[in-house]
């Protein structure tokens, strides 16, 4: 595997790849390296004969200093993580290289409908950070397609929007979340809990769970059901910031639905978790995604 760090170097082995006609997939990362990165890297080799990684920890994308400050960085056992894992090259840019004209930069990208609610209303300027990163590293790599876990399920909608609307040829591949044993979404801010509250944490799974047991059928009384667990969540030791169904295209849910998705965002501590899950309506008379 090459570690790389410029983009002169990247561009060189890009246009290797490409004269021998190889697909490139893109894995966009912030680092902390864990299986359900891992699998991001096994789903690409489904669709491309190169890989690559980039672990960038974006300072755009952070709303609060202190979670940019305190946001792992493990770059050494990052890269043997996806050398083992037989990532093609790891793109390690310092933000000089993303960012030539400085942080407060002219241009940027600003996600419109896609990023409303949700964690656009709770992490004010997070979505323009993290679209305008990842449309640098989309323009940088020029993939046939980049693949991006199903956990932070928002931003997923938002990359699909802005691909869509930018006319980028670009095919955005969704992965399924990765859990651990108990439940938990894997997650690089997990490392951040302490016994206590990583002891906790797989309650927010389950009352996703619940839900979308409760949440089902077309008539299903959502707002009640929304009241219901974050009531529990409170009880349990969680600060909750949104526990919403949603269509599976984040619009407001509708009795014809046939998918519908649960998604919450809590504190434990000093540390965020968000989750989600993705569930089929029982007689719900959509078209499934």
């Amino acid at each position: 595997m090459q570690h790389l760090a410029n983009a002169a170097t990247l561009w060189a082995t890009l246009k290797q790849w490409r004269d021998a006609d190889e697909r490139i997939a893109l894995v966009p990362t912030m680092g902390n390296i864990h299986e359900g990165h891992l699998r991001l890297i096994d789903a690409a080799r489904e669709h491309a004969q190169r890989v690559v990684v980039s672990v960038f920890v974006n300072p755009t994308q952070f709303d609060r200093p202190d979670d940019f400050a305190r946001y792992p960085r493990t770059l050494d056992d990052d890269a043997a993580a996806l050398a083992g894992r037989g990532a093609d090259v790891l793109f390690a840019p310092q933000v000089e290289t993303l960012y030539p004209d400085g942080l407060d930069l002219a241009t940027h990208v600003e996600p419109t409908h896609s990023a409303q609610g949700l964690e656009g209303e709770f992490r004010p300027g997070h979505f323009r950070g993290m679209a305008t990163i990842v449309v640098k590293l989309l323009n940088l790599v020029q993939p046939q397609l980049a693949l991006f876990g199903e956990k932070d399920y928002q931003q997923l909608a938002v990359v699909r929007a802005v691909v869509r609307e930018l006319l980028l040829p670009i095919d955005i591949v969704g992965v399924p979340i990765v859990r651990e044993a108990d439940g938990l979404a894997m997650s690089s801010r997990n490392s951040q809990l302490n016994a206590s509250e990583r002891a906790l944490a797989p309650r927010l799974y389950e009352e996703l769970n619940a839900a979308a047991r409760w949440g089902a059928t077309p008539d299903a009384p959502l707002a009640d059901i929304e009241v219901r667990c974050t009531a529990k969540l409170s009880e349990a030791g969680f600060r909750v910031e949104y526990f919403c169904f949603r269509d599976a295209q984040l619009a407001p849910p509708a009795p014809a639905d046939a998918r519908r998705v649960v998604l919450a965002a809590a504190w434990l501590g000093k540390t965020r978790l968000i989750d989600n899950h993705l569930f089929s309506v029982a007689g719900g008379q959509g078209t499934p995604r």
